[in-house]
């Protein structure tokens, strides 16, 4: 399933290390798509796992993750306009 994960992490001392673990976590799970939001191709127990996580390492006074599912068919859900187009986790990938 498909999953984009957005954040917003405050800026304080503590909040920039925050930042950081956040982005470095969600790096392991999926692709940036712009600055604060991930695509995440999971099944769900790399789901639960990553959504863990993240829920521990964010304070929820200061910081805010939204989670959007947009399931198995999330292709036909997508439309990208503009630069950065982004890699489809399911099609070839050729190094």
């Amino acid at each position: 399933m498909m999953m984009l994960v957005t954040y917003d992490v405050a800026r304080d001392e503590k909040g920039e290390k925050r930042l950081r673990k956040v982005s470095k976590i969600l790096e392991n799970y999926g692709q940036r798509v712009q600055y604060s939001v991930f695509e995440c191709l999971v099944d769900p127990s790399q789901w639960v796992e990553l959504k863990n996580k993240l829920l521990k390492t964010i304070n929820p006074e200061y910081d805010s993750l939204r989670f959007y599912s947009l399931g198995a068919n999330w292709d036909r859900k997508v439309e990208h306009i503009g630069q950065k187009e982004t890699l489809n986790p399911q099609g070839i990938l050729i190094l």
